[in-house]
């Protein structure tokens, strides 16, 4: 592809067969000749993130590929990158939406879905610090906009920075069901306490589980974080 290179990947999670995955080559990889991302507050250091498999996102993908699918139920995986725990849970049979505001998130869950051989998934732009307003337009530059509620709203690594406002907080509740789930990985950034004073202020019980996994690279060491889960 112009401008950034890719190369596949087979990633293994348990309880459900490997995944093929087209993903970015590196941290290394930029691409924003329209200015799209520039647009959207996405800085070139922060632009490849979306495009790699981080062992957050491969342990959300294991965790909801243990749980129990629910014909009746409607997933949001926020911030979904690559995307790796929607599309387990939509080889599974779930009724997921993967969201994320990056540009080409979307296009890259195309070609896996046609990689792996799966049906269409739905795919929504979700911009955590979009202005709510009556006039929001339902679609944008990168596509139909967020919309709805949704019984269980998933992410991996999402609580990477301070967030002071509140907005992913705001967010979760806009497009939360007034009684379900929020299934977090936080590979212990350090906003952890912060997020959670505000998720129970909206009336969710935590409970947390240590996580543990292989090194992000040969000789490296192990990767660690939590598995939050909120419920009301």
């Amino acid at each position: 592809m112009p401008g950034y290179l890719t190369h596949f990947q087979q990633i293994a999670v348990a309880g459900v067969a490997d995944l093929r995955m087209r993903a970015l080559l590196d941290r290394q990889q930029f691409a924003d000749a329209l200015g799209e991302a520039a647009a959207l507050g996405i800085s070139d250091a922060a632009w490849p993130l979306f495009g790699l498999v981080w062992p957050a996102g491969q342990a959300l993908a294991a965790a909801v590929a243990d749980r129990p699918v629910d014909a009746d139920e409607h997933i949001l995986e926020i911030g979904c990158g690559l995307a790796l725990a929607s599309l387990v849970c939509h080889r599974r049979g779930a009724r997921v939406t993967a969201s994320d505001c990056h540009p080409l998130a979307g296009n890259f869950l195309r070609e896996n879905l046609h990689l792996n051989h799966l049906p269409p998934m739905r795919y929504r732009h979700g911009d955590w610090a979009a202005p709510q307003t009556a006039e929001l337009a339902p679609t944008c530059a990168q596509g139909p906009r967020l919309q709805g509620r949704f019984d269980l709203i998933m992410g991996s690594d999402v609580l990477y920075e301070r967030d002071d406002r509140g907005l992913l907080p705001g967010f979760i509740e806009r497009h939360a069901a007034e009684r379900g789930e929020v299934l977090i990985v936080d590979p212990n950034r350090g906003n952890r306490a912060a997020f959670t004073r505000r998720m129970r202020s909206q009336g969710y019980e935590l409970d947390e589980a240590l996580l543990t996994g292989p090194a992000v690279q040969a000789g490296g060491p192990i990767w660690r974080g939590r598995l939050l889960r909120y419920r009301r």
